[in-house]
């Protein structure tokens, strides 16, 4: 396919465009949006959010990373609520709305009703001179002079600049909250990146098995045993059941290129005397970030010194870590 036109110049005058929109929300963060969090956080109820049109779709993300962040919102679309969803609103809610002129029709109509319901309206808007602006108890001014696309008319800068404002008030509520990587896990208990905020390890090596020789042990039983649990490994312990040492497929080839024979070999003979080991207790995606740190494929889990097991990397792998 022939190329006609530049299309990277096109993509970076669009992000350049949006990007200093952004900049320029920056400059009008003022005193209104540190009382519109400061209500939220009072509020013992929702953050109801409403739109239309393009701005509907932002508040609906925007509903997504509060309820993910500690802050419980829901969506109601402006053209819904005149038909029976202003129901939706609890005494102890605020609401968000979100419009770029603030003068649309189904907003106009709305916000009487809203009014009567005596919960706080916050305004993200471009225009503090709007009907909405005007009507609001709180305005985040979601400044947009023009649109990214040549004829000023298609909601790109201007959504982009609400959905980065969103985000902000979203983080500035977790960070108030005193929000935590244990309380995000409890919201995103699914996919890798919840496994990686609360998987451990203790949580995985149970499934396993768990080879073991003694300090005694021959080769031959030592290659039996790694062979027969598939983990590439095998722990080695002393009399007291304490962990000793490693032997790994590795230690096994290296024998073989370093002795003619070893028939006299046992285990504390070919073993690795310092095992890099991982605690029951410690986080999956950490022992990840060790193995690839030393690059080997399984850890030694080990509890005040005793073998309790092994991890592995296919282990890892199988949760979706890596």
């Amino acid at each position: 396919m022939k190329v006609t036109k530049n299309h990277k110049s096109t993509a970076r005058a669009v992000l350049m465009a949006e990007a200093d929109a952004i900049r320029h929300a920056m400059d009008l963060i003022d005193e209104q949006f540190d009382a519109a969090v400061e209500t939220i956080l009072m509020r013992t109820g929702r953050l109801v959010v409403t739109g239309v049109g393009k701005s509907a779709i932002i508040g609906q993300k925007i509903v997504a990373t509060m309820n993910s962040t500690g802050t419980p919102a829901l969506f109601m679309h402006a053209a819904d609520a005149i038909h029976g969803d202003l129901g939706m609103i609890q005494a102890n809610d605020v609401i968000l709305i979100l419009s770029k002129s603030g003068n649309t029709s189904e907003i106009k109509v709305l916000l009487p009703l809203l009014k009567r319901t005596d919960v706080p309206i916050i305004a993200m808007v471009s225009s503090t001179n709007s009907y909405l602006a005007q009507q609001a108890d709180f305005v985040i001014q979601a400044y947009a002079e023009r649109e990214a696309d040549p004829m000023n008319l298609a909601p790109t800068t201007s959504t982009t600049v609400a959905l980065a404002l969103g985000d902000a008030l979203a983080i500035s509520l977790l960070e108030a909250r005193g929000f935590t990587r244990h309380d995000f896990a409890r919201y995103h208990p699914g996919g890798a990146l919840g496994k990686q905020l609360y998987l451990k390890v203790s949580d995985i090596f149970p499934h396993n098995q768990c080879p073991k020789v003694t300090l005694d042990a021959t080769v031959k039983d030592v290659i039996f045993t790694i062979s027969a649990n598939r983990l590439g490994a095998t722990a080695v312990i002393d009399k007291d059941g304490l962990l000793a040492g490693i032997v790994t497929d590795g230690d096994i080839r290296r024998m073989a290129y370093e002795h003619d024979s070893f028939l006299k070999l046992c285990a504390s003979d070919v073993m690795t005397a310092t095992p890099i080991c991982v605690s029951p207790d410690e986080y999956a995606v950490a022992a990840l970030q060790l193995m690839q740190s030393r690059n080997i494929t399984q850890l030694v889990v080990v509890d005040k010194g005793y073998v309790k097991g092994f991890i592995h990397l296919h282990d890892l792998l199988k949760e979706g870590l890596v």
